[in-house]
């Protein structure tokens, strides 16, 4: 059996978590008197929460001390992770359980990629840790994407070559982290935003087993 090591992004691939990121970068802005849309949030996607918080001040041209930003980073997290405590497996998308159930039946090695640094509590919440062999999150990695330092780390946790790894992104800087490191790439959302992604799919509900079958062989 062909063994092929398929790394999945968490927040708008696995589970709909981006949502609360929105609700809490844009409950800081407006603290900060900046206003911050659905279409700025599309900036913020893939990118780390430091670098986020900057892209925020920049838009409201505001400037502010290390100390100020520190503090702002740890109201945001709050924030956010309030958010966390009620979530279930209905925070799940659409179709990605079939495919994770698919790939473990057929013996296939899953590992989680993500900037996250709530990705294990996120994964036991919902009830799928045990589709996971192994778990890269924010807390294991130094360099944010495009850098592909997440994925190459899953692959080495997988045991696999860089050329045997399938990486889920909705992020134009995850497409790029996968094909900066020779793994094929799979965009889900919109391909005229993923473009630079291998394949493409609105969601999971669009992937067959046909699909992951080619993939696998």
């Amino acid at each position: 059996m062909n063994k092929k090591a398929f790394i999945f992004d968490l927040d708008g691939v696995i589970v709909d978590t981006a949502k609360y990121h929105f609700l809490a970068w844009q409950k800081l802005a407006q603290e900060l008197g900046i206003e911050f849309t659905p279409e700025h949030n599309e900036e913020l996607k893939g990118v780390s929460r430091v670098r986020s918080l900057d892209i925020i001040l920049e838009l409201g041209g505001v400037t502010a001390s290390q100390e100020d930003k520190n503090k702002w980073l740890i109201e945001k997290n709050e924030d956010y992770l309030s958010y966390l405590v009620t979530i279930d497996e209905s925070e799940i998308l659409p179709g990605v359980l079939p495919v994770l159930k698919y790939l473990k039946d057929n013996g296939q090695l899953i590992a989680l990629g993500s900037a996250s640094k709530n990705a294990r509590p996120i994964l036991e919440k919902t009830g799928i840790m045990h589709y996971f062999d192994a778990v890269v999150d924010g807390n294991d990695v130094s360099n944010a994407k495009p850098d592909p330092e997440v994925f190459l780390q899953a692959a080495r946790l997988l045991n696999s070559t860089n050329e045997n790894a399938i990486v889920f992104e909705d992020s134009v800087a995850g497409i790029q982290a996968a094909n900066i490191a020779n793994m094929i790439s799979i965009g889900i959302g919109e391909a005229s935003i993923l473009y630079e992604a291998q394949y493409n799919f609105k969601d999971f509900t669009y992937i067959d087993f046909a699909f992951l079958d080619a993939l696998i062989h």
